[in-house]
């Protein structure tokens, strides 16, 4: 995403969120230098294009590139970790979507920081759910030592990434091709070698268990890195590796006639033609107010984002603080969930609502909503700005924590794919029930407005400092100086880590998008979803043919997919 004029060209409305899209904008151009002008020019010396640069050759022309986790570790690290050193993303190669992990060797010469790991796991992922291609484009010195203790041991370590691409290998029969571009070091060279095909660069690449440094130190050989582990050693000697190629640009170009020549059946029908939404998705900039507390049409905000005329609202007049409906976009069909917000009046009577709460009712039609979008097939998007459950003696009374359940078991269990959108608020259960991140969403994105936490820092300030304020006011008192600061240290901290940057940077969300590119960004992800025709359950999306998991089947057939 480069950075454009893109907010400025807005119509008048929400300043907030003109502005915090200016500043997500100036963030990533920044990220995408990497370590800089003079580290690139480097790697360009040593006749080596960078992350970015191959991963351009190697997409169609003028198609999206979709990249997860650009913003990851940007405010750790004193700055010295953009992109933690790894782009990740999904992009067109041949005119099927496939999954890209490059490691950025203008970074600490592409050195595994603990947050590169988490990374490379979210692309593995994305590539195992929807069921596409992976790409490796290796060029790392390995393990960023001083970091080894969150890199080496634990569940999802760096060996959580040779068991995904076992899995990917032996169940799942996901693609994986790897592409030795640079140094490739100790357990890192087991990535290439759990992929199905292994491309290595004469004169620039290198595999091996250690470099001719450690095989000094622990054998007394002296050895140069070519004959240890260069291109011609690995393809003529070794035969670990399956091709040896000239320079980047002929092993990008071989990559790409290699995923040409894989079978390809895109994924069945059921699209109608995509109609233009009703309003131009550059109009939220003008529906969304400037306070995140103040309400706003929500249906005018999916009219930016919607094909036109497509919103088929279910259970319209009940519990309409909740809207539920059938929809398409980009001519796609999608169940969409979305948090109304405002005071809503039931149309039984009875006292309003407030929109961002989940109640009961409001619960229990989500819940039926969702296990019909299974049983039809239909992926589900969810437009979050939810702000909890209902709390108080007459939601408990009425069962709120049962209904509660009923709908996230209903999201949690549901087998279509799943994307997320988060708009403003992402708050305490209900940022769960609105399909969290901890229910393996395929995609989870949001506005640079959203606000990701388990309460607003206002209620944090009277959950942790009400019975004290409260006591004060009976006495007639003011806080004093030293409670003041605490007070205000604690709405300063929640709002910090209630921004998108600071979830984006802990890969909270896959990216951080604006209101012009939405459309066309949730399209891209739930095309790339619709690969997968089986469970889209857990990391794996179910494992095909392995006693005890779910069975994949065949959409509309209703016999187990081979």
């Amino acid at each position: 995403m480069a950075a454009t004029g893109k907010a400025d060209a807005a119509p008048a409305g929400s300043r907030r969120l003109k502005r915090l899209t200016r500043e997500v904008l100036e963030l990533e151009a920044r990220l995408q230098l990497g370590g800089g002008p003079e580290k690139i020019e480097r790697q360009h010396a040593q006749n080596k294009l960078t992350a970015r640069e191959r991963i351009g050759h190697l997409l169609d022309p003028d198609t999206r590139f979709l990249e997860i986790g650009l913003l990851v570790a940007y405010d750790q690290y004193d700055g010295q970790a953009p992109a933690a050193g790894v782009v990740t993303g999904v992009g067109v190669v041949h005119g099927r979507p496939v999954v890209v992990v490059a490691n950025d060797a203008t970074v600490k010469a592409g050195s595994w920081w603990p947050e590169t790991i988490r990374k490379i796991l979210r692309a593995q992922e994305i590539a195992m759910r929807c069921r596409v291609p992976i790409v490796y484009l290796v060029d790392s010195a390995g393990v960023n030592l001083p970091y080894q203790g969150g890199v080496f041991p634990g569940q999802y370590g760096a060996a959580r990434i040779f068991f995904y691409n076992s899995i990917m290998r032996r169940y799942l029969r996901v693609p994986q091709i790897a592409a030795v571009m640079g140094p490739c070091i100790a357990g890192g060279a087991y990535l290439p070698a759990l992929s199905d095909v292994i491309l290595m660069v004469e004169g620039t690449s290198f595999m091996g268990l250690g470099g001719p440094n450690l095989v000094k130190g622990a054998t007394g050989q002296t050895v140069d890195a070519e004959t240890l582990g260069g291109a011609w050693t690995h393809t003529a000697l070794s035969g670990v590796a399956h091709y040896r190629v000239p320079d980047d640009r002929a092993c990008i170009a071989r990559i790409r006639q290699i995923i040409a020549e894989l079978p390809y059946v895109p994924p069945a029908g059921g699209e109608a033609e995509p109609r233009p939404p009703a309003r131009q998705p550059a109009e939220a900039y003008g529906i969304l107010p400037d306070d995140h507390r103040q309400p706003y049409d929500m249906r005018a905000l999916l009219a930016c984002l919607l094909d036109a005329g497509t919103l088929d609202e279910f259970q319209a007049d009940l519990a309409p603080e909740m809207i539920c409906g059938t929809a398409r976009l980009d001519g796609l069909a999608v169940g969409v969930i979305a948090n109304a917000r405002g005071l809503v009046r039931p149309p039984g009577g009875g006292p309003p609502r407030f929109g961002g709460i989940i109640y009961t009712q409001s619960a229990e039609k989500v819940a039926y909503f969702i296990e019909t979008m299974n049983r039809f097939g239909t992926p589900l998007l969810f437009v979050q700005d939810v702000s909890g459950f209902m709390v108080g003696p007459e939601a408990e009374q009425s069962g709120i924590i049962r209904a509660g359940a009923r709908f996230v078991e209903a999201m949690a269990t549901a087998t279509v794919p799943k994307v997320v959108l988060t708009i403003n608020h992402a708050s305490g259960a209900g940022y769960y029930a609105m399909a969290g991140q901890g229910f393996d969403p395929d995609f989870i994105f949001t506005w640079p407005t959203g606000r990701m936490g388990v309460m607003e820092g206002e209620s944090a300030v009277y959950a942790l400092f009400g019975p004290q304020l409260e006591e004060l006011k009976q006495q007639g008192k003011e806080p004093d100086e030293e409670l003041r600061a605490r007070i205000d240290a604690v709405r300063a901290d929640y709002e910090h880590q209630l921004d998108a940057r600071f979830a984006a940077a802990r890969g909270y969300v896959d990216a951080i998008i604006f209101p012009e590119e939405t459309r066309e960004v949730l399209a891209f992800a739930l095309r790339t979803a619709l690969h997968n025709l089986g469970p889209h359950i857990g990391p794996f999306g179910a494992l095909e043919g392995v006693p005890g998991t779910l069975p994949s089947w065949r959409a509309g057939t209703g016999e187990p997919q081979p």
